[in-house]
């Protein structure tokens, strides 16, 4: 189960093999989730996964509750929040390890999961008997509604901190200012074992007169009793708290603030390093009304910022991946598109036609793969990609690349050189993805090279190694970006107005294709405004010289099976009845239906050898066809074939558990399409 989870699990240095460090992430996966109503963890939408490791991975108390019936995950920092409840709470519904104050959270759960409201709720009074005996305890926690992947409230996330403490603590603290003068042994100790940290400053210089040991461990290394604030702390002297003592000591009013930045130096000589910070600044007054010092309470939440942080972080690059979608397969549309147009005008030579035909094909399967792949995120993000080898001549492959990034060289007038050796190189590879890293780095040169610009394609085999070289006279990189380009999403923000809609995907899928090929991808520049080289360095064992024309396109030759009576089932017209024509041309008797009723009538009706069905129909769908034609007497002799949209696994589990025979994903090859209608009977 390891694997299907996401990588932020882990933690640390550990890769996504590793078991995790923590208490609930070993039992995260010790948990049969097939038996809870969360299912396989295979299985779980990506918004609940990604939920899950930032939970686990915090060090502040953290829960996720999914689904109906609110299952609960939490994290190590939650355990002693539940106290006995641990570790029966885990996996289990929150409503039944939470019986003795869910009359106060229950409300609040429906306001996110029914009206998809986040709640806020500060040191809120809960009784409850956690350790063997009710007790009264203070919580701070705020619910936030979790959407799966169809937009609707799949659940909520709650960091929450446990304010008991605190609240005694302020109780405490109001007890002994209005008492100083008589309790100040009690108030020493106190400040020293207090929760978070506390500093009481005197006069209008505000010198620290009595500090806590958890004040010191916020600031550091210095002494700070009996010195000035901006003497004892003078790298805060521009961080606006100099001036907000200042005018809580001349105004008398109290000043409270939410996760603000701070810049500390932690050692000596040593670089300041951020915190975020809640506190009061609270005037401290004498017997005649007249404020003479400040009292500064707060506590350190560093982690519960970072940790809103990283879940802002989560939704945005969520954004982004949906939008390097989109950019990733235009990229194969624009020949798609000028093909068409080509292969539609009059008075065109056949080889010019057939060469448009050509591109049509060759690009619809560039971007069959690339949906298989961009689709599923959690593959991407861990780089499991599966390669389809086969025997190929680089000029083929470098053909496809400059074929797809033709459209954007073009259009800023840029001119391309292609520099190949004379002989031919024959490849061990998979030439779509080969030629999907080479179209990658010519059109990021296009995109960061003024218009007009020169870009130059070179391949050399240089022993023990094929070396491709993409050169460019471009804006060029800084020793900085020349690593973070390869970073998924990444993407140089000095040059973000040139991107053209491009969200950094490419590089980071560039060197993760070519590293299966057993390669690896270098960046390389001079600095801003002198152009940049990417070389992809190939093994010895993937590209060697091989004889003029040694190696051509694997294209099988057309299929040559029987002539079939076939029910073709798609409610797109066009798709039906450019299928059909193919069919037909083979030799194929076809049947037609635009839905899955009509598709069953015509089944009885005729009864066909073959069924191609569409699954997303109209009045049935293609496994309510496929079971309908499996239960009838005269159905269990029909070959049926699933064509359809959808791919993944789960997809053909389930057309296989409706009684398909076969299984294809739009846009199908139609040599494989051909076998399988006219192949022999099972």
């Amino acid at each position: 189960m390891a694997r299907s989870l996401h990588p932020l699990l882990f933690g640390g240095d550990q890769g996504s093999a590793a078991a995790p460090a923590s208490v609930t992430g070993r039992l995260l996966l010790a948990t049969d989730w097939s038996a809870t109503p969360l299912g396989p963890a295979e299985g779980w939408p990506q918004s609940l996964r990604i939920a899950v490791s930032i939970c686990l991975n915090s060090r502040f108390p953290m829960f996720v509750w999914w689904g109906p019936q609110l299952v609960n995950i939490y994290n190590d920092a939650y355990i002693p929040v539940l106290g006995q409840r641990h570790p029966q709470a885990f996996g289990r519904p929150a409503a039944d390890s939470w019986k003795d104050i869910w009359d106060v959270l229950g409300p609040q759960v429906e306001e996110v999961m029914v009206h998809g409201r986040a709640t806020w709720n500060e040191r809120v009074l809960l009784v409850m008997e956690r350790n063997g005996f009710p007790e009264p305890t203070y919580f701070t926690w705020s619910y936030s509604p979790i959407h799966d992947e169809s937009g609707a409230i799949g659940g909520l996330f709650c960091a929450c901190t446990e304010e008991t403490g605190r609240v005694a603590a302020e109780r405490e603290r109001d007890r002994l200012v209005r008492e100083a003068q008589d309790a100040a042994r009690t108030l020493r100790e106190w400040f020293d074992h207090a929760p978070g940290f506390i500093a009481l400053l005197r006069g209008p210089d505000f010198v620290f007169e009595m500090v806590n040991r958890s004040y010191y461990q916020l600031v550091g290394h210095r002494r700070l009793e009996g010195r000035p604030a901006l003497e004892a702390l003078p790298e805060v002297r521009d961080q606006n708290f100099h001036a907000l003592l200042t005018r809580v000591y001349t105004s008398g009013e109290a000043f409270v603030g939410r996760g603000m930045r701070l810049l500390l130096q932690p050692a000596p000589e040593a670089a300041p390093h951020e915190r975020f910070v809640d506190f009061v600044y609270q005037p401290v007054r004498d017997a005649q009304g007249r404020v003479v010092g400040i009292f500064a309470q707060g506590h350190d939440v560093t982690e519960q910022v970072l940790g809103q942080q990283a879940l802002q972080q989560a939704d945005r690059r969520k954004d982004e991946f949906l939008a390097t979608l989109a950019h990733e397969l235009r990229n194969p549309l624009a020949p798609i598109r000028q093909a068409a147009q080509l292969a539609k005008a009059g008075a065109q030579a056949p080889e010019r036609q057939r060469w448009a035909l050509e591109v049509i094909e060759r690009q619809v399967g560039h971007m069959s793969l690339l949906l298989d792949d961009l689709l599923d995120v959690s593959r991407i993000s861990r780089g499991k990609l599966e390669l389809r080898l086969q025997d190929v001549q680089l000029r083929a492959v470098v053909d496809a690349a400059v074929e797809t990034a033709r459209p954007l060289l073009e259009g800023k007038r840029h001119h391309l050189e292609l520099d190949l050796p004379a002989a031919p190189v024959q490849l061990r590879a998979d030439p779509v993805r080969l030629a999907q890293v080479l179209s990658n780095l010519l059109s990021n040169a296009a995109k960061y090279t003024d218009p007009g610009g020169r870009i130059v394609l070179q391949a050399k085999v240089a022993a023990p190694a094929l070396e491709l070289r993409v050169r460019d006279n471009g804006i060029g990189l800084t020793p900085e970006h020349r690593q973070e380009i390869f970073n998924m999403f990444s993407q140089v923000s000095s040059v973000i107005d040139r991107a053209e809609g491009g969200l950094g995907i490419g590089l980071a899928l560039s060197r993760g294709l070519v590293e299966m090929h057993g390669g690896r991808i270098e960046a390389h520049s001079e600095g801003r405004g002198r152009g940049s080289e990417f070389v992809v360095h190939l093994p010895q064992g993937v590209g060697a010289v091989g004889r003029e024309g040694a190696a051509t396109k694997d294209v099988p030759e057309a299929a040559t099976g029987a002539r079939r009576k076939v029910l073709l089932a798609d409610d797109n017209a066009d798709a039906l009845q450019t299928m059909a024509a193919l069919l037909e041309l083979e030799g194929h008797t076809v049947l037609t239906a635009s839905d899955g009723a009509q598709a069953v009538e015509v089944a009885r009706a005729q009864r066909p050898e073959v069924a191609v069905v569409d699954i997303g129909m109209p009045r049935l769908n293609g496994y309510e066809v496929a079971a309908a034609i499996r239960s009838a007497p005269w159905g269990s002799g029909i070959r049926l074939i699933a064509l359809t949209g959808w791919g993944q696994a789960q997809d053909q589990q389930r057309a296989t558990e409706a009684g398909f025979d076969h299984h294809c994903t739009k846009p199908v090859d139609l040599h494989t399409l051909l076998e399988l209608v006219g192949g022999r009977e099972k």
